[in-house]
């Protein structure tokens, strides 16, 4: 299983994908620089994408800034907090259930998210959606950008769907299940035609995006 550590499994992922696929050579020109996107693994990378989820990004970076302002954004760190405190954090009740659950079982020892990282991509995401608040959305951007999984491809992500629709000329945005099949020829880099098409989205269709589930 190929795991995305730096710009160079980007480059390389490009280049196959243009191989693949010769569709995406025009797409990569207008798309510019696509980004690694990296980000901390554990429970603060889940937590952040949690946090992310049906939200504009500016209140999202704020619910982070608020979390992170609190204190170390660990398990144990956030099960401790005062509810009071949570509560000036500006999350959904929804949400604010999903991150003590998330904390509950990794200092419970009931979830591993180091070992559900090395697993391969649908063991993963069946592990990951078991816990309550946890989508497959969720689940395969946390494998993406936690755990640097190369061959994911979020079909049910909104910018996603308009981007592959604007790119190709498709009539109507596709259906999550008509994306994950439009995108199977694109493996194993998925995790990086997924950029691709999010680096597309910002600089056609002139948003700044975030994933959207």
């Amino acid at each position: 299983m190929t795991i995305i550590r730096d710009h160079s499994h980007i480059e390389e992922g490009l280049e196959a994908l243009a191989g693949i696929d010769p569709r995406l050579s025009a797409i990569i020109e207008v798309a510019g620089p696509v980004p690694l996107r990296l980000q901390e693994p554990g429970f603060a990378g889940l937590a952040s994408i949690v946090v992310s989820q049906m939200v504009s990004k500016a209140s999202a970076a704020a619910i982070w800034r608020r979390i992170t302002a609190a204190g170390p954004v660990t398990a144990a760190s956030y099960l401790a907090h005062d509810p009071a405190v949570v509560a000036t954090f500006g999350l959904s009740r929804a949400k604010a259930a999903t991150l003590i659950g998330l904390s509950r079982a990794i200092s419970e020892n009931s979830l591993d998210l180091e070992s559900i990282g090395r697993m391969e991509p649908r063991d993963a995401i069946t592990a990951l959606i078991r816990l309550p608040g946890i989508g497959p959305w969720t689940a395969e951007v946390y494998l993406m950008f936690s755990a640097g999984h190369a061959d994911i491809f979020p079909s049910g992500d909104v910018a996603l769907q308009a981007s592959v629709a604007h790119a190709f000329g498709l009539e109507a945005r596709p259906s999550s299940k008509k994306l994950a099949e439009l995108a199977e020829i694109w493996s194993p880099w998925r995790s990086v035609a997924a950029r691709l098409f999010w680096a597309y989205y910002a600089a056609r269709m002139r948003r700044d995006v975030t994933p959207l589930p």
